[in-house]
């Protein structure tokens, strides 16, 4: 799919992994709805760093008005939607079982709601507007980018949650693939090891060393820009579909 001239939404899209991606369909020629929680001052502010061709929405993903009511905005002011990348997701480190006892249910039921259902909740009222695009030459009317995490694969030693709702996103992109097919969407996902986000940001220095040089090579924390060359190259790609790719230096985790 042609950047230049279409419409995205990028959720978590005001930092990290989303404001890069954000950048980079701008300075491809396209045009960007940022959703996030940020506060709205701030994010309106970021919007119009970016430029005419952004704005801002204040969205809870999981939460299903909200996103009925940004993707409505977005049709008012940018007219359609094309693309969709899902970049929103948090992550809540615990154990099963720590020394307090058992992991309280709504610790697992808040990273699944964000990273999963939010994910889904997106994309399923998304679609609805983006069938009614006109197709392409090679019948394309929208192209959909989840992001899951290595930890689908190799989930470590506390990572439960996190685990659970990034597979979950790996599990869906087949089927999501084959039932959009008939209306020429397109839906991949990117599976990124550790990159320079805020989620990673707090660690001690010589945490981030240590994790660092567990990568084979390059031996470094990739950069959110890495992962918006990654998109850019799915939405000009038409053959890239239903499928999940790693981008991680080689890396697989260990156990903790």
């Amino acid at each position: 799919m042609q950047i230049k001239g279409t419409v995205s939404i990028v959720t978590g899209g005001a930092s990290g992994l989303g404001l890069a991606t954000a950048k980079t369909l701008i300075n491809q020629g396209g045009k960007v709805a940022l959703f996030d929680l940020m506060d709205e001052e701030k994010g309106q502010k970021m919007a119009s760093d970016l430029g005419s061709d952004a704005i801002f929405c204040h969205v809870d993903v999981s939460d299903e008005q909200s996103v009925k009511n940004a993707i409505a905005e977005v049709l008012e002011k940018l007219g359609a939607i094309y693309g969709v990348v899902n970049c929103a997701g948090i992550g809540t480190p615990m154990k099963l079982l720590g020394k307090d006892g058992p992991m309280p249910l709504n610790v697992f039921n808040k990273v699944v709601q964000v990273n999963l259902t939010g994910t889904v909740n997106v994309i399923r009222l998304a679609v609805k507007e983006m069938v009614n695009n006109a197709p392409n030459d090679d019948g394309e009317r929208g192209v959909i980018v989840n992001t899951a995490s290595v930890a689908a694969f190799e989930g470590q030693i506390g990572q439960v949650a996190y685990s659970a709702s990034k597979g979950g996103i790996v599990a869906i992109t087949l089927p999501l693939a084959r039932e959009l097919a008939r209306y020429g969407i397109r839906v991949m996902t990117i599976a990124p090891g550790l990159f320079e986000t805020p989620m990673l940001a707090g660690l001690p220095e010589k945490a981030k060393a240590s994790l660092a040089q567990g990568l084979p090579f390059p031996s470094r924390f990739g950069k959110p820009a890495e992962y918006a060359h990654l998109v850019k190259a799915v939405f000009e790609n038409p053959i890239l579909n239903g499928e999940t790719i790693r981008i991680d230096s080689a890396l697989r985790m260990q156990p903790k």
